[in-house]
C-alpha cells in the first residue's frame, strides 16, 4: 500500500508562473530532469497511470494561496476539480492566504465543507510568516473545528526572495503547545535543523514529519545531515514519518524505490509509505 503525500499533476492551473521559486529549479535540476524524461511529467494520462502502476491508495495534491506576498495561487477549485474528475485515489488540501483575514478562514471552511478538500496547506516561507504568527491562529482553530490536518513547510527553502528562518522547527513547537490535538505534518523534514524537528516531534503526539522534497537515499548517506531521521524514524518515531515523492521534483516511482531500499524492517517501511499517512489523514483501514 502507498500514500504519496506530495504530488503535483501536469494539469492546467497546477503550474502558474512563479518567479520567486526559480532558484528551486537550479537546486532540483538533476532530479527534475529525471522526471521530465517520463511522459508523466507532461501528460495527465501518463501521470494517472504511474500511480495506478504503483498501486497507490491515495495521492495528496495541495492548493496554495500566496497572492498577497507573491501573486501566486493554485486554487482550491483547481485541486477539487482534479480530485473529482479522477476518482477517490486523489485527495486535496486547501490553500488560503492568511493575510486576507476572515475571508481566508471562510474560504478554508468552504473548501472542506463544500469542495471536499481534506486539510490545509501552509507554505509559511511564501506567506512570509512564521508558523506561530497570530495571523495563522484562526486557521488552526478552524482546522480543529473541522477535524482536518495541516501541512506546514519546515526547514530550508531555496527561494532567494524570502528568508529561510521561517522554517525553524522551534516555531512549530509553539504552535503545538498553543493548539494541542492539532494534527500537523512538518514537511520537508527540517534540514538543516533536523535534530530540532525530531525533538519537537518527539514532544507532541499529533506532529508528524513529511519525508518529501528530499531523495530518500540521503537519509542513509553519511554526513548528509538527514541521518538522524533514519535512526529515529525506524525506532521511536516510526509511527510519525510520512512519505511524499514531491513529483515532479523527483520521479514518484524512483522515490518509492529509494525509500524501500533504506535499511529498515518491512513493517516500518509500510508505516512510512502508508499507515502513518492514513492515520494522519483519518482515513481508517483500507478496504
Amino acid at each position: 500500500m502507498l500514500i504519496d503525500f506530495s504530488s503535483r499533476p501536469p494539469a492546467p492551473g497546477f503550474n502558474p508562473p512563479a518567479p520567486h521559486l526559480q532558484n528551486y529549479r537550479r537546486v532540483y535540476a538533476a532530479s527534475e530532469r529525471r522526471s521530465a524524461e517520463s511522459s508523466a511529467a507532461a501528460d495527465v494520462e501518463a501521470y494517472l497511470a504511474t500511480y495506478e502502476a504503483l498501486g497507490a491508495r491515495h495521492v495528496v495534491l495541495k492548493a496554495r494561496d500566496v497572492e498577497t506576498t507573491f501573486g501566486f495561487r493554485i486554487a482550491n477549485e483547481t485541486v477539487a476539480d482534479f480530485c473529482r474528475a479522477h476518482g477517490p485515489r486523489y485527495l486535496g488540501f486547501a490553500g488560503v492566504d492568511p493575510h486576507k483575514g476572515k475571508a481566508a478562514v471562510d474560504e478554508f471552511d468552504h473548501a472542506v465543507r463544500n469542495l471536499g478538500l481534506r486539510g490545509l496547506n501552509l507554505q509559511c516561507f511564501e506567506l512570509k510568516l512564521r508558523p506561530n504568527d497570530p495571523l495563522l491562529h484562526p486557521l488552526y482553530e478552524k482546522a480543529l473545528e473541522l477535524d482536518v490536518p495541516v501541512n506546514i513547510h519546515c526547514g530550508i527553502n531555496f527561494s532567494a526572495a524570502t528568508p529561510m528562518s521561517y522554517g525553524r522547527p522551534e516555531y512549530l513547537d509553539e504552535v503545538m503547545v498553543a493548539f494541542p490535538g492539532l494534527r500537523v505534518c512538518a514537511s520537508p523534514p527540517g534540514w538543516p535543523w533536523v535534530t530540532e524537528l525530531i525533538g519537537v516531534c518527539w514532544r507532541h503526539p499529533t506532529l508528524y514529519i513529511g519525508v518529501l522534497a528530499v531523495r530518500p537515499k540521503l537519509l542513509a548517506k553519511p554526513h548528509s545531515g538527514y541521518e538522524p531521521l533514519l535512526q529515529y524514524g525506524r525506532t521511536i518515531l516510526q509511527d510519525k514519518m510520512i512519505f511524499g515523492s514531491s513529483f515532479p521534483m523527483m520521479p514518484a516511482a524512483a522515490a518509492v524505490e529509494e525509500l524501500k531500499a533504506l535499511p529498515m524492517e518491512d513493517a516500518v517501511k509500510r508505516k512510512w509509505l502508508h499507515d502513518n499517512a492514513a492515520r494522519f489523514l483519518n482515513l481508517g483501514d483500507p478496504v
